[in-house]
């Protein structure tokens, strides 16, 4: 296993957690695409180039790309080099080309177009520049651009949806230096302050109650009064309306979690995501195999943060669940709050399914150039992987959903985080 060791980094004053706050996580097995020898990984090699010459960061609207996130996704389920060529043709023709930015960004001014999504094509030209500052070492470079500074990068890593986080967690696993560029210009693109605003507002609001369980915490988001007609359906305004308006409630939720064993309430949040997406009911849509698109973010974007954790400063790993935990709350919220029932997980009767069968489900069904499809079944098995499934509870929940599934609802998109 290749493990990725991390540049020196300076100190970055930064102060908001201690060292024995980190969670120890081992690396991820590392795919080396750019020197892979295989006919999959050649493939996979140069349809990440090729999009990378050809494609914007964004599609039309404010929805980032997930062409090359599928491409990952599938190659890491056992995809070959005629599977991704299906994979490329099949999303090809909805991809946006490269549009020119209205000016170049510069050493001088980068900051200054932090979250304008019309500069995509200027940043990632601009990170290029930089690699070739720093001998085309592309961790360098991620290092410097999202860790450094006063106001880091990293802050809003979770910004546009987790999009950011999810295309550097690719770029790592398959040693990729064009996601890796995509990655940060994401990161530049759907910058915002949404998560310092609340983690300052947090600072001069005390917390009305607190819990070690994100599991207890979302029951009180459940029966909460001021939450019952805040929305009378899900819709795309909700969570740019909770954010604008109703931080509050967000707040008194989001603040409750209080962290004392990093490691071990990380699982739980691995848990609750896998939870989320399998184990709510929703009677207006019970057995018709329709399952919720924001949930499946959040299940993804808990195993970006699974791969990434062990590779970035310590002082930035708690910062990092607290994104994803705000991003969690709000949609739950958004959602309207769906009961979680464990035994839909639990309960569940495998008849013989493994991680065999969900593999070839996600590689050559019927939904194997969905993207969130192919990436929820992949996020599952690898929490699997990383805490031990002794009661099969992530096989249970990635063979009920693979079994079902006919398609999603809730709203997928990427401006209102």
């Amino acid at each position: 296993m290749f493990t990725i060791s991390w540049p020196s980094l300076p100190k970055l004053g930064l102060s908001v957690f201690s060292k024995k706050g980190a969670i120890d996580l081992r690396p991820v097995k590392v795919h080396e695409s750019e020197t892979a020898q295989d006919k999959p990984g050649r493939a996979l090699k140069h349809l990440l180039k090729l999009n990378h010459v050809e494609h914007g960061l964004f599609l039309r609207g404010s929805l980032a790309s997930q062409l090359p996130e599928l491409l990952c996704a599938s190659f890491l389920q056992g995809a070959g080099d005629e599977d991704l060529g299906r994979i490329y043709e099949d999303h090809v023709n909805s991809q946006v080309k490269w549009i020119d930015s209205p000016a170049e960004v510069t050493h001088l001014d980068w900051r200054d177009y932090l979250g304008c999504r019309e500069y995509d094509r200027a940043f990632v030209n601009f990170f290029e520049d930089e690699l070739a500052r720093l001998g085309y070492d592309w961790r360098e470079v991620v290092a410097e651009y999202l860790f450094e500074g006063n106001e880091p990068m990293f802050n809003s890593i979770m910004g546009g949806l987790g999009a950011p986080l999810i295309h550097l967690a690719h770029a790592f696993e398959v040693s990729s230096r064009e996601m890796a560029m995509e990655a940060l210009g994401l990161t530049a693109t759907c910058h915002n302050s949404t998560f310092k605003d609340i983690e300052k507002a947090a600072q001069s609001n005390k917390a009305t109650y607190e819990s070690k369980s994100l599991f207890e915490i979302l029951d009180h988001v459940r029966q909460d009064k001021e939450l019952d007609n805040l929305f009378s359906k899900s819709d795309t305004q909700n969570l740019k309306t909770l954010i604008t308006s109703r931080n509050h409630l967000l707040l008194k939720h989001w603040s409750a979690w209080k962290i004392e064993n990093a490691m071990e309430q990380f699982r739980e949040s691995q848990e609750l995501a896998a939870a989320l997406l399998v184990a709510t009911s929703d009677p207006e849509n019970a057995n018709n195999g329709l399952y919720n698109s924001l949930f499946a973010v959040l299940l993804t974007t808990s195993h970006a943060m699974r791969v990434v954790l062990p590779l970035i400063p310590a002082q930035f790993q708690i910062p990092l669940l607290h994104q994803w935990w705000l991003t969690t709350v709000a949609i739950y919220i958004a959602q309207l709050r769906p009961e979680i029932d464990m035994d839909r997980i639990r309960g569940y009767d495998l008849m013989g399914r493994n991680w065999e069968w969900t593999a070839e489900k996600a590689v050559k069904g019927q939904f194997a150039t969905d993207t969130q499809f192919v990436e929820a079944i992949r996020a599952l098995r690898e929490l699997s992987l990383t805490w031990g499934d002794s009661e099969s509870f992530f096989l249970k929940a990635a063979v009920r959903f693979t079994d079902e599934f006919q398609g999603w609802k809730g709203d997928f998109v990427g401006d209102e985080l």
